[in-house]
């Protein structure tokens, strides 16, 4: 399993795992909207000169099975950073297969290189395998909202 940055040239790849998310999601009940996102928007946003979000790739065989999407915030209080997790997805197909933790792995090591304070996300309650995963790694809830599940990691 390997983990790489995405480059301009995976907006469409981007784009697709992003709808494959949001897939994921409506079928749980955890999305009823409409994406608002496009290619070009993709491109605007991550691909620019002051990144608003990067992207990980899990490739297997050379073929991408898994993505996360995440962002840096910044502590006034603490005076360091911490790593926003937006998304992390993989292949249905492709799970239980190491993709998921090589690709928090990686963000553990970019967490660490960049002085973070730990990562955060969320997750909806009724995704009950991924709640698990994220308790292997040792992330814990710190509040919940309805189905909304906060999550915070210290690596």
């Amino acid at each position: 399993m390997q983990v790489r940055p995405a480059t301009v040239d995976d907006v469409l790849l981007i784009f697709s795992f992003i709808q494959k998310k949001s897939e994921f999601d409506r079928n749980i009940g955890a999305f009823s909207g409409g994406l608002q996102v496009s290619e070009e928007k993709i491109r605007q946003t991550i691909f620019k000169t002051t990144p608003f979000a990067h992207v990980l790739f899990a490739q297997s065989l050379e073929r991408e099975i898994g993505f996360a999407l995440y962002g840096f915030r910044y502590s006034s209080f603490v005076g360091q950073p911490s790593i926003w997790l937006d998304d992390l997805y993989v292949d249905q197909n492709a799970r239980s297969q190491g993709a998921g933790t090589a690709l928090m792995a990686r963000l553990a090591q970019i967490a660490k290189e960049n002085d973070c304070t730990h990562l955060a996300w969320n997750a909806d309650a009724r995704n009950t395998r991924g709640l698990s995963f994220y308790y292997r790694l040792g992330a814990k809830i710190t509040e919940q909202q309805g189905n909304r599940c906060f999550l915070r990691w210290v690596p």
